[in-house]
């Protein structure tokens, strides 16, 4: 489960990087991927929780920044679609 949680987070940064370089017309659709892998991440997460394998604290303080990361992205797209 970890190993499947790092994968995606590393999904993430790999689409923020692509976004970041990427020509106006491709920034959206390389977003929205980041998005859905932010919540295929928080299902993950609360897997996690469900089957107790990780302090409840520290998956709310991962979600808290995880959020803030989601206002941030949509922020970002809807700047794009403008």
């Amino acid at each position: 489960m970890g190993q499947s949680i790092g994968n995606t987070t590393l999904k993430i940064l790999e689409n923020l990087i692509f976004a970041k370089n990427a020509s106006a017309t491709m920034k959206t659709t390389y977003l929205l991927k980041v998005h859905v892998d932010m919540e295929i991440l928080t299902f993950k997460l609360r897997l996690l929780l469900e089957l107790n394998l990780i302090n409840e604290t520290k998956i709310f303080q991962i979600q808290s920044k995880l959020q803030e990361a989601g206002r941030m992205l949509g922020g970002w797209i809807k700047s794009l679609q403008s």
